[in-house]
């Protein structure tokens, strides 16, 4: 938004470097790190699957994140806006609109997974994992999910705690509540981990996780990899310009970026540790899919000693990595509407929740009675799903990264990095990041693409 004189109109920003850094984390860690991350890393050979993400975190999704933080931080401006204000009288803002719809997709769901989150901390808090068996608790968790009435009211409740954080503004909702709920949320994980680490028979799932056993790797351990990289560290949907167009300009955004990703990578590592381990004591196989969390886990925690009570850790840092990344999706949304159409933050929240609410009920009641309901032969929640990370994301991501790397040029980026060169930034560094960002990303992102395509 900018007022008669072309100056940026006061907007809302961050207050402290820890509150950008620990919102933006949040951002990143979500449901990717306690969910996705493990069950990657048992399907495709454990290390060496790790190393190379790690690798491809630095490559690909390192420059990304710069990218998009040039952006955001330069315009000072939402997803839409952001290209509006820096290429005016181009096209280049369709890019922030596909963001916002790729925001819109990915939430509808992701509240559904969230409400599912609530339901099992529920569950946890009622001991009901203390009893049953594998087969069981799979039978409970399918019967949940494709039910109709309890995920929907799970759905709205996660809706309802993201919109009334994000209503508060950026300093009063969500600085404050990431700053409480990062931290707290690392210190579950490490607890947890500490305690899958000293069960019985352990040992295997360590070295699993960190001995490399380079010969299970294959063309689809490093396609899985690059993929988990750019999509953990919610890339390519204006997440981050969104953030970094509250970041003041003093701010050093190549440290941002640099501990941002680091702390996403040491979250999912952590998560790896608290999953593995337990998953080998307990004898059951590493690759079990996106069932570990809903069923896998529950079995090992009706097992282990203090199960119960390290069940109802899990499943709140599960909540609390949902919602951190939940307020960051609608914020998206909700800076596009206040900026875009004049609306004031309470206006614009309440909206883009009832749009939200309505979409995921229907992604929900798809797992149920609109299963039925199919495009490309996909279900609303699946086809949701595809059409944000295999298709919206990819495509944002490549934008973003040719927007920032030869639209604005090498002089706007360096201008940046070095806070208008105020900051001692190496020639080296400089040219090297801006190299990622020309070629290396791009190249990364179009063979995700081309991958997905011949999939």
């Amino acid at each position: 938004m900018r007022t008669a004189d072309n100056q940026p109109a006061k907007r809302d920003s961050f207050a402290s470097s820890f509150g950008v850094l620990v919102a933006m984390a949040g951002s990143a860690v979500g449901l990717g790190n306690l969910w996705r991350f493990p069950y990657l890393v048992g399907q495709n050979g454990g290390a060496a699957f790790i190393l190379i993400y790690l690798g491809f975190v630095i490559l690909a999704g390192l420059p990304v994140m710069l990218a998009e933080f040039i952006i955001g931080r330069r315009s000072q401006a939402s997803a839409r806006r952001a290209f509006q204000v820096l290429a005016p009288g181009t096209h280049w803002g369709i890019t922030g609109i596909l963001g916002v719809i790729c925001c819109i997709l990915i939430l509808s769901f992701y509240s559904v997974v969230g409400g599912w989150g609530i339901e099992y901390l529920f569950k946890s808090v009622r001991f009901d994992f203390t009893y049953g068996n594998q087969e069981n608790l799979k039978t409970l968790f399918s019967s949940f999910s494709t039910s109709v009435w309890r995920p929907l009211i799970c759905h709205t409740v996660f809706l309802a705690l993201t919109a009334g954080i994000v209503i508060a503004g950026v300093q009063k909702g969500i600085e404050k509540f990431s700053k409480v709920m990062m931290p707290l949320l690392f210190l579950i994980v490490i607890g947890i981990a500490v305690r899958s680490m000293t069960l019985p028979g352990s040992g295997p799932g360590l070295s699993y996780l960190f001995k490399p056993d380079w010969s299970k790797v294959t063309s689809q351990t490093f396609l899985a990899a690059l993929g988990q990289a750019f999509f953990s560290l919610s890339l390519g949907s204006c997440m981050v310009i969104t953030y970094a167009s509250y970041v003041k300009k003093d701010a050093n955004i190549i440290s941002l970026s640099a501990q941002t990703a680091a702390a996403d990578t040491v979250f999912a590592l952590i998560a790896g540790c608290a999953i593995m381990p337990a998953v080998f004591a307990f004898g059951i196989s590493p690759g079990e899919g996106p069932d570990l969390v809903f069923v896998t886990l529950p079995h090992i925690f009706s097992q282990m000693p203090l199960g119960g009570v390290i069940a109802i850790f899990f499943f709140l840092a599960l909540l609390l990595a949902a919602l951190t990344s939940a307020i960051s999706i609608l914020e998206v949304i909700v800076a596009f509407c206040m900026e875009e159409f004049k609306m004031k933050r309470t206006v614009a929240d309440v909206l883009v929740f009832f749009v939200i609410w309505v979409l995921g009920c229907l992604c929900s009641l798809s797992m149920g009675p609109l299963s039925s309901w199919k495009v490309l032969d996909k279900n609303i929640f699946d086809l949701f799903d595809f059409l944000s990370a295999d298709f919206l994301m990819l495509l944002g991501g490549l934008l973003i990264v040719i927007f920032a790397g030869w639209k604005l040029g090498r002089k706007v980026v360096y201008d940046e990095f070095t806070n208008g060169g105020t900051l001692p930034v190496p020639a080296w560094m400089l040219k090297t990041l801006l190299f990622l960002i020309r070629f290396v990303a791009p190249a990364a992102l179009l063979a995700i693409a081309i991958f997905q395509i011949h999939e």
